[in-house]
């Protein structure tokens, strides 16, 4: 991240703990690089709700707005009258769509950090901004941002009028709204703290305590110097360099010339294992120096103590597989989405360094792909490494794991590594093409043994194993459910069970002793001897992986008028 975050945090480190102190954050160029409205443009031109003519119109009040011909509550009568009859929740769907797709990888690292400082202070923590709840909530809930309060445009029987409710969040409204927060929380705008890249705020920024030009623009650059306000600019999204585009290119394909250098040592010494993990070591230094990423490994030891193993780690972006070379390095086998292997050359390359294509959406085709890699554990002493989420996320928030993973560490009978990455989307957020230089932070945990694991108990291993990341996370832990606080009570370990079986047969064979000796004290003959009946293997139960579609679990932010 920026150096010019540091005297940011250190300033809200200084501050009073507690809700009564506010930090208030613009939206568009502030916590976002960019406009989110552009990506609401595009989509309605894309599906046709906006015809040629619509579009110039509203290119043209934009415009004017810009110019300084047309005032924004003017701007938006002009651009909300497009709404009109258009149902409401299919424009809630709509912005959370745009910020699972689009939007989330606009939002700036270090914005995320501040705002976070804020929440771990206590204090109340807002998004006031001249744009909708539609392109604001999402993201204010991806943020855990629970006041919002922006622009509403009104809706009468679930449907959009075209009008807009007056005031608007905007110049003096914006005033108006962070009073009414502050009022709320009984807390004085005096103490309290303001992001915003325009001098549209300008009203806002002299009337805070703790005013902030982030990412400013030219106009408010100049105004922050005469002003002598806090100013911090980040290069960590919008429009990369010539320079980063170039590594990034370099990095994607480096995957190829660094297997290529591994054939000589497969020709020289017939060993593929050796020249692959020659590769896996090789390409992760190189994709790594172009980059320019650096990793800060806690409990690096963990790496190495229990191996074969299954590592599991959170995945947040394309930089993970850089990530986990230069993590494991050696002995591995990989899993890929069967999209991969039909990429030209990078596909093929994958699948002859042992990654096994599986096709998420059929389970049972996904279970059968999972087998060579039990076979590689069990025989050939290699590792695996999955993400339990399944995919990407499209911010640090942990998704719900899959149980592919925890059925793989059971049936090969090795243990589970837990790889908690922090920070992956600082290097390049899902859905972005470009590498950007960063520090991420991974910490590697104990090692979670799995001999005692059962099918019946799987659930309970996912969720206690996600625990582990949500706590190195800080974010909140998932509680057990009732069905299984009573299943973990009622069911007793492998080794109690065991113990209680032995003291019942010895019980039971002293007691069949003893009445055969009295048996025979009475008739004066030896017991008899039975034959051992002959041992019977049991059969060890099957289990495999299962893929489960689970719906998005989004916590709704809560809207407040201004």
């Amino acid at each position: 991240m920026s150096s010019t975050l540091e005297p940011l945090l250190q300033a809200i480190e200084d501050s009073p703990e507690g809700p009564r102190i506010c930090a208030i954050f613009d939206f568009d160029g502030t916590i976002i690089s960019g406009y989110s409205a552009i990506a609401f443009i595009r989509e309605q031109l894309r599906r046709g709700d906006l015809s040629t003519r619509d579009f110039l119109d509203l290119a043209s009040a934009m415009t004017n707005f810009g110019l300084g011909n047309l005032g924004f509550s003017g701007m938006m009568a002009i651009t909300t009258q497009f709404l009109r009859g258009i149902e409401e929740q299919a424009y809630v769907e709509l912005g959370e769509d745009l910020f699972d797709k689009q939007i989330a990888r606009l939002v700036y690292p270090e914005s995320r950090a501040l705002i976070k400082a804020h929440q771990d202070k206590g204090h109340t923590v807002a998004i006031i901004s001249s744009a909708t709840p539609y392109q604001v909530e999402p993201a204010a809930a991806d943020l855990g941002i629970e006041n919002v309060l922006c622009t509403q445009l009104e809706v009468e029987d679930g449907v959009f009028t075209g009008n807009v409710v007056r005031p608007t969040c905007f110049g003096q409204g914006k005033v108006d709204a962070a009073e009414v927060l502050a009022d709320g929380v009984g807390g004085n705008l005096g103490q309290s703290f303001f992001y915003s890249d325009s001098t549209d705020d300008q009203l806002l920024l002299e009337r805070i305590g703790n005013p902030i030009a982030l990412n400013p623009s030219d106009k408010l650059r100049a105004v922050a110097r005469d002003r002598n306000w806090a100013t911090a600019s980040f290069g960590s999204r919008g429009r990369p360099t010539l320079g980063q585009f170039i590594r990034s290119v370099a990095a994607t394909i480096s995957l190829v010339p660094t297997f290529a250098a591994g054939l000589p040592i497969y020709v020289l010494t017939g060993s593929r294992r050796e020249a692959t993990n020659f590769s896996i070591s090789l390409f992760a230094e190189t994709a790594s120096a172009l980059i320019n990423l650096d990793l800060k490994v806690r409990g690096e030891e963990n790496l190495w103590k229990k191996r074969p193993a299954v590592f599991v780690f959170n995945h947040q972006s394309k930089a993970d597989i850089v990530i986990g070379a230069k993590l494991l390095r050696r002995d591995m086998a990989g899993v890929g989405k069967q999209e991969i292997k039909k990429m030209p050359v990078i596909g093929k390359v994958l699948e002859l360094g042992g990654v096994v294509m599986i096709d998420r959406k059929n389970a049972a085709s996904a279970i059968e792909a999972m087998q060579p890699l039990v076979e590689a554990m069990r025989d050939e002493g290699k590792s695996v490494a999955l993400a339990p989420e399944g995919t990407r996320t499209v911010s640090p928030n942990l998704a719900p794991f899959k149980k592919g993973a925890f059925h793989l560490a059971m049936q090969a009978g090795v243990p589970m590594v837990p790889v908690v990455i922090h920070n992956a989307g600082d290097v390049a957020p899902k859905g972005d093409f470009i590498f950007r230089p960063a520090t991420v932070e991974v910490e590697v945990l104990d090692p979670v043994d799995t001999s005692s694991w059962t099918p019946e108990t799987i659930d309970d291993h996912v969720r206690d194993v996600r625990n582990l990341f949500l706590k190195t996370l800080g974010q909140p832990v998932e509680e057990a459910s009732p069905a299984a606080k009573t299943r973990s009570k009622k069911a007793p370990t492998k080794s109690a069970t065991k113990t209680k079986t032995k003291a019942k047969a010895k019980a039971k064979i002293k007691a069949k002793a003893k009445g055969k000796s009295s048996a025979a004290k009475a008739t004066g003959k030896p017991p008899t001897k039975k034959k051992a009946a002959p041992k019977s293997k049991a059969a060890k139960p099957q289990t495999g992986t299962r893929s489960k579609t689970r719906p998005k679990a989004r916590p709704k932010a809560r809207p407040k008028n201004a």
